[in-house]
């Protein structure tokens, strides 16, 4: 279920807090090469309301689309009402369409796991609960699996959380896009409740932490 009203303001912060408490965030000791690969690359994420997900990774350089959407069920369930019950399998999750020569699928994970969502709350985010909420990565191939493996494992023993991460690490088969209202949310309703209490912090920690990741 999301909550837009009063919870929200409660839970507002929350990321910042645990961010101020953790030590310097760590690169990935593991990462694909820029350069090893050619063409466009994906990734899918996924970590809570894919309104905030998709905003922030918007303003990343070498991103060149992003696309809020549905990853962990079937297609016949891809819907926005029908994921939000919370039994179809699926996470709210992002597509992520980047350069690889600019920025690298470790650099994604960084970004993910240090500003867009937080990986330790299972099964929700902030104000908002339930599996489709989930922090999940999806891969496409086997070194997407072996990068996002080893830098859990990294950040798990560097203690970077007060808690365990509980990302999980999963093959993607398939994406499906939301509806058309949920794409660019964000950029659209700057001034709703929730974007303003729970979405625009993360975009404020992104440019303070990682300013020269930032696009112009």
């Amino acid at each position: 279920m999301r909550i837009k009203c009063v919870v929200a303001l409660v839970m507002m912060g929350s990321l910042l807090a645990l961010a101020k408490s953790k030590p310097p965030f760590p690169d990935p000791a593991v990462d694909i090469p820029a350069g090893s690969t050619t063409g466009p690359q994906t990734a899918v994420l996924a970590g809570g309301c894919f309104w905030g997900t998709e905003a922030v990774f918007e303003h990343l350089k070498g991103v060149k689309n992003v696309v809020s959407g549905f990853a962990g069920g079937d297609r016949s369930t891809a819907h926005y009402e029908t994921v939000s019950t919370g039994r179809t399998g699926h996470a709210e999750s992002v597509k992520i369409t980047y350069d690889p020569n600019q920025i690298t699928y470790g650099q994604i994970l960084k970004v993910y796991f240090a500003v867009a969502h937080d990986p330790t709350e299972l099964n929700r985010q902030g104000p908002d609960y339930g599996t489709q909420y989930r922090s999940a990565i999806f891969y496409d191939n086997d070194e997407q699996k072996k990068v996002a493996d080893a830098y859990i494992q990294q950040l798990d023993a560097a203690n970077v959380y007060k808690h365990k991460i509980v990302t999980q690490v999963v093959p993607l088969k398939g994406f499906y896009p939301a509806e058309a209202y949920h794409q660019h949310y964000l950029e659209n309703h700057l001034d709703q409740p929730y974007i303003v209490y729970n979405d625009l912090p993360k975009l404020d920690a992104l440019k303070k932490e990682y300013p020269q990741m930032c696009k112009r």
